[in-house]
């Protein structure tokens, strides 16, 4: 049965996902070092170093439904090599800019390449993966974006406290470079993405049209969790510092990653063979577990099995989402899914970042988590309304029918 299946690991597949790879590497290299270089060596303060990160998400935000028309329009492969040119580009600028205004100018600049290649990336992927093998596919391709997400901000921290601002900004250079190397080997797909564009570029412009309504539901629900999980990004190791755990707080993400490899294979074939609900609900069981044990940690083994658990919770529930948001939509709208999912999906992590530095200030970490861990099970309602009840109902009556 399995020499029957399409094959996943094409040529265009393992090309799409290198760039990813790169293009997220670059991205989190930058995340983290920016702050420190506007306040080390430009001489700015933390509201100044806060501005980089959230000038680059709204631009990103506000691009991203654009791109996915430009995708209908134009061609993904198109869009794509256009966008990593730009994130080149704007990267490449960084080597230039000695005030707080031109970085903050050029992350702007850089938000919207990021945008538009994230959102490019992503409904390419959905077009070059086999329909047959969708949920294991789209998630080996956003475990891509998960490993750049740890080598990212190590090797960035690592290489510019070693060596400094300029040798950082040129392995991030290379790491876009390399990101706009591999698209160009991108080959099947183009036509079909093109003929797509086609008609979509006859279709009168609209603001109804710059999002994909059958993705609104899932998105929603993504954003919902994406404000818990970026307590975990902006806090995480402030946290384990409080807890006097700051020597293992750089490994939890590589935990974290370790469990979402080991466990991709089951859950994308899951996904496939039986559907979402399978996967969905106890993943966000498992993430609420995470929630729950990060609150409670005291030592180095308990921190680190909370990413174990956050691993398989969040890192399962994402890629998922995202697949069902794309497979919600006529495939001709895929583009505008992975829009619609990704700007909404963004918009809960900015939120979540200032609603949870709010409620720090009123409670510790500790209480933060374990709060976090009733919230994420709220989540189990909030999907069964928002797609897991009419998914359970178009699934009744295709059994019925056959």
């Amino acid at each position: 049965m399995k020499n029957n299946q399409p094959r996943l690991w094409t040529k265009d597949f393992i090309s799409i996902s290198l760039s990813n790879l790169f293009l997220f590497m670059a991205f989190y290299f930058l995340l983290v070092t920016m702050p420190i270089y506007v306040v080390g060596e430009l001489g700015g303060k933390n509201l100044e170093a806060g501005l980089m990160t959230t000038v680059f998400l709204v631009s990103a935000i506000i691009i991203r439904p654009f791109a996915g028309r430009w995708i209908e329009k134009w061609g993904g492969r198109t869009i794509l090599l256009f966008a990593l040119g730009l994130f080149l580009g704007a990267t490449m600028l960084y080597f230039f800019a000695n005030t707080i205004a031109a970085l903050l100018l050029i992350r702007f600049l850089h938000g919207i390449g990021f945008g538009i290649a994230t959102t490019a990336t992503g409904s390419t992927a959905a077009n070059i993966i086999p329909g047959q093998r969708r949920g294991e596919g789209m998630g080996y391709f956003i475990l891509s974006s998960t490993f750049a997400m740890v080598l990212g901000p190590f090797l960035g921290l690592t290489v510019m406290q070693k060596w400094g601002v300029t040798p950082m900004l040129e392995i991030a250079a290379a790491s876009a470079f390399a990101g706009l190397l591999a698209a160009l080997f991108i080959t099947a797909g183009k036509q079909k993405l093109e003929e797509q564009g086609a008609g979509a570029a006859a279709a009168p412009f609209n603001l109804k049209g710059l999002f994909e309504a059958a993705a609104l539901p899932i998105a929603l629900t993504g954003a919902f969790f994406a404000i818990v999980y970026s307590s975990i990004l902006s806090f995480v190791s402030v946290y384990a510092n409080e807890l006097g755990l700051g020597y293992v707080s750089s490994y939890f993400f590589v935990v974290y990653a370790v469990v979402l490899l080991l466990s991709r294979p089951f859950t994308g074939k899951l996904y496939d063979l039986y559907g979402p609900g399978v996967i969905v609900y106890p993943a966000i069981i498992f993430f609420a577990i995470g929630m729950f044990i990060l609150g409670t940690a005291n030592s180095a083994q308990m921190f680190l099995l909370s990413a174990a658990f956050a691993g398989l919770g969040w890192g399962t529930l994402f890629p998922t989402y995202q697949t069902i948001a794309i497979q919600a939509a006529h495939p001709k709208r895929s583009a505008m899914a992975t829009a619609t999912f990704l700007s909404i999906f963004d918009t809960g992590i900015g939120l979540g970042s200032f609603i949870v530095g709010l409620a720090a200030a009123k409670m510790s970490f500790s209480q933060l988590y374990l709060y976090s861990s009733g919230y994420v099970l709220l989540g189990i309602a909030i999907y069964y309304v928002l797609h897991g009840r009419k998914h359970r109902g178009r699934k009744q009556e295709r059994e019925a029918l056959s």
